[in-house]
């Protein structure tokens, strides 16, 4: 039984990385094919259809881990490219999952779906069907937007057509390398690394690389064993899920995890902001509720923030 991974970036090999080492047949697709990966690999583009459908067809597909997606960075720099790719790519998985009855549809969203609620939520942590204003607290990005319009259709694939579907809404995700990395949390993580490896003062002067309040971090290796466990689980009767540790960081305290590491690390913190992680408007009123995962997916995340700076900077 075949599990097709689409996104051949670091949470997509992981994937096939863990997928593989328990003897799974797994093959990786993305538009161009990963440096040095030990996985079987066919070049497709999730925007187009058909050969999306020849690759389920020509390989056996029985399983779909969808990962391929523009990140928030690139869509600022091509938004149309971004709309295609995360709204009609996922269309184009969901369809064809549906012709070829896949048993099962894993997507990965993203807990930035619910950020434009957090200034009217209480302390409790941020459940999965967390009341959204429609237009007031619209998508406050055209990543989130993309991913919003994801887990819709993906649940509406699931409700028309019975398609087993479940959808990962990933926390601020950290790893791989810190060379030219395209993600928000990974350009935070290599700026940090960065200076403290060469001692030269860090000045976080980026609005998007600097939050008011606490933000969530989860690792790359938690993502893939979600991927795993959601692949996996027998009954995953909610079908959204948060996959994040529990915790949350503020600015300072982010960095004194990164100097734990880098002890040279010298920061210019900017002055209180009133604003959230990445630039969104309000600041997160609590870690995201977890016990969903918990209870449907047998999964928690294991990796501490401290265990995944010093994993993904380790030279």
């Amino acid at each position: 039984m075949t599990t097709l991974v689409t996104g051949a970036g670091l949470i997509g090999r992981l994937t096939a990385d863990l997928l593989a080492a328990r003897g799974d047949p797994v093959l990786l697709a993305d538009i161009r094919a990963p440096h040095a990966s030990p996985h079987p690999f066919v070049t497709c583009d999730v925007t187009d259809a058909a050969a999306l459908d020849a690759v389920i067809a020509g390989h056996a597909i029985r399983r779909i881990i969808h990962t391929a997606a523009l990140l928030s960075t690139s869509i600022r720099q091509d938004p149309v490219l971004g709309i295609r790719v995360n709204v009609m790519g996922t269309a184009n998985v969901l369809d064809c999952a549906r012709r070829h009855a896949i048993t099962r549809v894993v997507c990965a969203s993203s807990t930035t779906v619910a950020y434009t609620t957090f200034g009217r939520h209480d302390a409790a942590p941020i459940e999965e069907d967390n009341p959204l204003h429609l237009i007031s607290e619209r998508p406050a990005s055209i990543y989130a937007m993309s991913k919003i319009a994801g887990e819709h259709m993906a649940l509406l694939y699931h409700d028309l057509y019975g398609l087993d579907v479940v959808v990962l809404r990933y926390g601020a995700v950290l790893g791989g390398g810190t060379e030219a990395p395209s993600s928000v949390p990974g350009r935070l993580l290599a700026r940090l690394a960065e200076g403290g490896r060469s001692g030269v003062p860090v000045a976080l002067d980026d609005p998007f690389l600097a939050w008011g309040g606490r933000e969530e971090f989860v690792d790359a290796r938690d993502c893939a064993r979600a991927n795993r466990a959601a692949l996996d689980a027998a009954n995953p009767t909610q079908r959204v899920y948060n996959i994040a540790p529990g915790t949350w960081f503020s600015l300072p305290e982010f960095v004194a995890v990164v100097r734990e590491v880098f002890p040279r690390l010298d920061v210019a913190l900017p002055p209180p902001l009133a604003t959230g992680f990445a630039g969104f408007p309000h600041l997160r009123p609590a870690p995201s509720a977890t016990e969903a995962a918990a209870r449907d997916l047998d999964f928690r995340c294991t990796f501490t923030l401290a265990d995944t700076i010093r994993h993904w900077t380790a030279s």
